[in-house]
């Protein structure tokens, strides 16, 4: 295939556009670099009437809000992608089960997240001191810390100081007030002796700028924010940059095949398929900025293969696609009878929850390693398409008459909405190197260019964490005055545990070391292999956390972002 050459020579290409290739859009353009952002998806500007879907009702979808090949969270979600992509195949390894969630837009999966906003702290970064078990850190939380408070003030983060040792405070706007279903979760966790907090969400509940507006709580952020006032790398990083005056080219539906080489082994380009013209172009740039997501930037440099790097591109220690690790998860709800039969306000509320619980016992003896957070959710808003549970079950328990229509139906909708309360579990798991995404030869996508194959198992650590999240959700639950719904899941279906990827937390691809022999890039997400190449997304996660990885990937991306700068006018790159 003839490929087409740019004419221009960009200081920096970045590919993708989500959290880590946002922050480095913004950063880099203003600090003066001529930079091209290149995203596998379209265009994407909630506050365009074309791409609204926030204030929409179900009867405007021709599915009626249901899910889509498009949209796997319904017709309504902003994420444009899912688990399985037309045309975009993964293969898995015998025995694996993986589940690769890509989201094809500007600003990436961050149009449609939960917006759970939450730092690493000290324990987070040095893990292997604690327990034994998986590599720590070449950086800490201090290292860290100043641009985690950057990011706090320039995108907004509510929560409160709340002075828990491995949960560190930050800058926050004042939380949203819990909703009733929420206080009910209280209830039952002070029961329990397990702690509550407010949560901490990258949504504006106070004004920070004249470019976005605040929350008005109609609680559908997983749609996109129309007034800007959550946090997607579109209408927070990269819009501002092109208004403050950076020099910002966009480039969609641009399938970046692999980083071009010189004979020296450093980056000269990129070179990627049109997806709207099928032809495959190559673009000069004297910097490369990777930030497809951990997997996807792994699938990049694993196919840019050259006399140099035979192996692929940073890849001369065989670390590219290694530990890779996903956030666990498993779940329970209940059904409140004291929740039954409520009046009828609003009570939306942000797109997500009000309150958590963070890790609680990280001074304690247990079974397994490393922990877990526990999200809530319930409540009464407005129903969406499959509203999420079949009356004559809850019927089952209060003695009510099983079937109907009509008006018996709406009738018993209407009593049990909002009477059911569920939580779930997300934690850490530990790296293992033998979990890891490879390139399967024999399968291409309809780009022609070949894909991931998975090799991926949970091990008996995150097993047992599971099974003490289902002790714990059964005591909580109880103790809030609800009536559990469902089986308790045993040791046969692991407790509950989700399959790998299912969270989408996947990091650790190509992960951060001192150590060439034995990582990728070095302590600012530089490739050891070719100095002006820089991964900016999760891959370089030595480990997870039980937190939610965008509040990390946006701090280092940052912390990286500066480095280039400083090294380039160093003449270093």
């Amino acid at each position: 295939m003839q490929v087409i050459n740019s004419s221009k020579t960009y200081d920096v290409a970045i590919v993708g556009s989500g959290a880590g290739g946002g922050m480095a859009t913004k950063i880099l353009s203003e600090a003066g670099f001529d930079v091209a952002v290149l995203e596998a998806g379209p265009f994407f500007d909630p506050a365009q009437d074309e791409y609204r879907t926030q204030l929409r009702w179900p009867w405007e979808s021709p599915r009626r809000g249901a899910s889509s090949d498009r949209r796997s969270f319904g017709d309504f979600d902003a994420a444009y992608g899912g688990w399985n992509l037309e045309g975009e195949p993964y293969t898995e390894a015998p025995g694996t089960r993986f589940a690769w969630f890509r989201s094809r837009m500007l600003g990436g999966r961050t149009n449609h997240w939960g917006r759970i906003s939450l730092r690493f702290g000290p324990l987070d970064f040095k893990r292997k001191s604690i327990d034994g078990l998986g590599d720590n850190w070449p950086i800490g939380y201090d290292d860290v810390k100043p641009y985690y408070d950057k990011v706090d003030k320039l995108i907004g983060v509510f929560g409160s100081r709340e002075n828990i040792k491995n949960e560190p405070d930050g800058f926050f706007l004042p939380p949203p007030k819990p909703r009733l279903h929420e206080m009910y979760y209280i209830k039952g966790a002070r029961k329990a002796g397990i702690p509550v907090i407010p949560s901490r969400l990258s949504i504006l509940t106070q004004r920070i700028n004249n470019q976005r507006g605040s929350c008005f709580y109609c609680g559908q952020c997983n749609r996109g924010c129309s007034a800007y006032a959550d946090f997607s790398s579109g209408t927070c990083l990269i819009f501002p940059a092109q208004k403050n005056g950076g020099k910002v080219e966009l480039f969609t539906n641009a399938m970046v095949r692999e980083v071009t080489t010189n004979a020296e082994g450093k980056a000269t380009g990129v070179n990627y398929i049109n997806k709207l013209d099928r032809k495959e172009h190559h673009l000069k740039a004297k910097i490369v900025v990777l930030a497809a997501s951990a997997c996807s930037t792994a699938r990049i440099l694993l196919n840019s293969k050259s006399s140099i790097h035979s192996d692929g591109l940073g890849n001369s220690s065989g670390m590219v696609g290694r530990y890779l690790h996903d956030s666990t998860g498993a779940s329970r709800a209940a059904f409140v009878p004291e929740l039954m039969n409520r009046k009828r306000y609003n009570e939306d509320g942000v797109g997500g929850m009000h309150v958590y619980t963070p890790w609680w016992l990280n001074d304690k003896k247990l079974d397994f390693p490393r922990g877990y957070h526990i999200e809530v959710w319930g409540g009464m808003g407005m129903p969406s398409y499959g509203f999420g549970f079949n009356p004559n079950d809850l019927n089952k328990i209060t003695g009510g008459s099983i079937g109907g229509y009509g008006d018996g139906l709406r009738d018993d909708v209407k009593k049990y909405y909002g009477a059911v309360i569920g939580i779930s579990g997300r934690g850490e798991s530990v790296p293992q190197k033998d979990n890891y995404c490879e390139i399967d030869h024999d399968v291409v996508d309809e780009w022609g260019i070949p894909v991931l194959k998975f090799n991926y198992k949970w091990t008996e650590h995150e097993v047992k964490q599971a099974k003490h999240m289902q002790d714990t959700f059964e005591e909580v639950l109880e103790a809030s005055g609800g009536i559990l719904m469902g089986d308790k899941p045993g040791k046969d279906r692991d407790y509950g545990l989700t399959a790998p990827g299912e969270i989408i937390h996947e990091v650790g691809t190509t992960r951060m070391g001192k150590n060439k022999q034995t990582s990728v890039t070095n302590e600012y997400n530089q490739l050891h292999d070719a100095e002006n190449v820089f991964v900016m997304d999760a891959g370089p996660f030595v480990s997870q956390a039980d937190k939610n990885p965008t509040w990390t990937i946006l701090a280092l991306a940052w912390r990286a972002s500066d480095y280039l700068v400083e090294q380039v006018k160093k003449r270093n790159i």
